[in-house]
């Protein structure tokens, strides 16, 4: 597939998805692809951009990065970049630095062998990823409890159901009842045959990756060549700050950037611990990281799709427990934002809260995070739905809450039409001074499809809303949850994939699977 054929393949995904009617409960606004009608918000200007930038260049030219890895350092030394005397250090000249991000692309689709599932990274797109990478997890009538393969089937099923989310960010919860060396392969089929949405492939070392790339080809029925052709894969690379990047992650990311899918490189630089104590401090840090990051996958493959990832937050310092939905993380956001558009890439935040329940805070928390991703002109909002307690739970009710808040946010991003129609100058004389607008011919003609549709929301009087014994929004998005879960039916999937794919799996799992980490 040519890179048009991509780019059209893609564009037929922008198609709204036809409503699909789970139960009277349940309602959705069809949300389709997220396109931003907002200019992206500059926090700071042009010469504070600058200085950050200066900054890293500074850490990266006269410290360094250890590369954790023979073979990064070997390209890193054939591309230019100066090897110790530190063993593992690697330092890049400024202008190396410049060439090998020009080489990044600024836009990519993300294909899936569905065209309606297919979204975009760069310009004004937003795609929404479901909660990745928690330990535990909570909901549907149990309390918290460890990860487990039936609970990450049940949240790939919610987010298959949920309009609000767009691809699968990693595994939702970490099933640790499955062998670690195979629980890729369980994991992956169950992507490839309970959705059809895009997904994430974690670089635990090379073979998870490797073993990732061919059981997507076969899924998709492509040849070696029509994988290279267009990114059907992503994964996140996450330095271990401060200025280090270890082996495995990036036998990931090298073997991603060869067969040109995409990568994120998502420095995890929490102010006060793995960064300096100021958000500036912080920024450069980050950006010294994500920028060793990208120029690896450039020398490794130029022209490989490559994501700045922006996750710097705070730490609280009385406990050193990460805090996220901060002031200081919309800080951070708003301006990785903007250093992102400097390097003209697409750019990776989060929907992050620090709460330990579905409540007051997570919502409050998340509506921060997520008005900040928005306003950064963010391109992928990992944990959009589902995120909690740092990250340490993933949560059916929180999944449903945050689907409200994004398909909120989604709808304000649209842009406001004004013609003659929508200003209703008709609707103005028909009911004159005194009347009302309910029995308008202009607004009967619209009682459907007026306004926002909320998910959740509960808009009876205190009244008739205590009369009812009505149950709250925690109570409500449970409800949803497994109304959703129940619902849910799979894709079809080709036979003689399927077929394929579960061949390779067996082969796969009598050769022992990945080794362990």
């Amino acid at each position: 597939m040519t890179s048009v054929e991509a780019e059209d393949h893609a564009a037929r995904g922008r198609r709204r998805r036809p409503r699909r009617e789970v139960s009277a409960a349940v309602r959705q606004p069809d949300l389709g692809r997220v396109v931003s009608s907002l200019p992206a918000f500059e926090l700071v200007d042009a010469e504070a951009i600058e200085r950050i930038h200066q900054a890293s260049l500074k850490v990266l030219a006269e410290i360094g990065l250890d590369f954790l890895h023979e073979d990064a350092r070997t390209v890193l030394k054939a591309a230019g970049a100066t090897l110790g005397p530190e063993p593992e250090r690697v330092r890049f000249d400024p202008a190396l630095v410049d060439h090998l991000m020009a080489q990044a692309p600024a836009q990519f689709p993300l294909l899936s062998h569905a065209a309606d599932r297919c979204v975009g990274f760069g310009g004004r797109e937003m795609v929404f990823a479901a909660v990745a990478s928690a330990p535990n997890v909570s909901g549907l009538g149990a309390p918290r409890r460890r990860g487990n393969f039936k609970d990450f089937e049940d949240l790939v099923r919610l987010g298959h159901m949920l309009n609000a989310v767009h691809v699968f960010g990693g595994y939702p919860v970490e099933p640790v009842d499955i062998d670690p060396r195979t629980r890729h392969l369980d994991c992956l089929r169950t992507y490839l045959t309970l959705t059809d949405k895009p997904f994430h492939a974690y670089s635990l070392g090379r073979q998870r990756i490797t073993d990732a790339l061919e059981m997507v080809r076969l899924a998709h029925g492509l040849t070696p060549e029509g994988l290279a052709a267009a990114p059907r894969l992503f994964t996140i690379i996450n330095t271990s700050s401060p200025l280090r990047l270890d082996g495995p992650m990036i036998e990931g990311l090298m073997e991603m950037a060869r067969h040109r899918q995409i990568v994120v490189i998502t420095p995890f630089t929490l102010a006060g611990a793995m960064a300096p104590a100021t958000v500036p401090g912080a920024l450069v840090l980050q950006n010294a990281e994500a920028l060793a990051g990208m120029c690896l996958v450039q020398a490794t493959q130029p022209g490989a799709p490559v994501m700045y990832g922006g996750f710097t937050s705070n730490v609280d310092m009385k406990s050193g427990a990460p805090a996220f939905g901060t002031p200081e993380y919309a800080q951070a956001t708003l301006v990785g934002g903007q250093l992102a558009r400097r390097y003209n890439i697409p750019f990776r935040s989060s929907n992050a809260n620090a709460c330990n329940t579905v409540d007051a805070q997570a919502a409050y928390e998340s509506s921060t995070s997520v008005w900040a991703a928005a306003l950064a002109g963010c391109h992928l909002m990992m944990h959009a739905a589902g995120w909690m307690e740092g990250g340490l739970t993933a949560s059916f009710e929180k999944m449903v809450v945050d689907a409200e808040i994004l398909s909120s946010m989604a709808a304000f991003l649209q842009p406001l039409k004004i013609d003659d129609e929508t200003l209703a100058l008709d609707a103005i004389a028909e009911v004159g001074p005194g009347g009302h607008f309910f029995g308008a011919a202009h607004t009967l003609a619209r009682y459907e499809t007026a306004f926002y549709a909320p998910i959740l929301s509960d808009w009876r009087n205190f009244g008739a809303w205590t009369d009812a014994g009505a149950p709250d929004a925690t109570q409500r998005a449970a409800a949803i949850a497994r109304a959703l879960v129940d619902a849910h039916q799979p894709p079809e999937v080709d036979a003689a994939r399927l077929e394929a794919l579960d061949a390779f799996i067996a082969k796969r799992r009598e050769e022992g699977g990945a080794p362990p980490l």
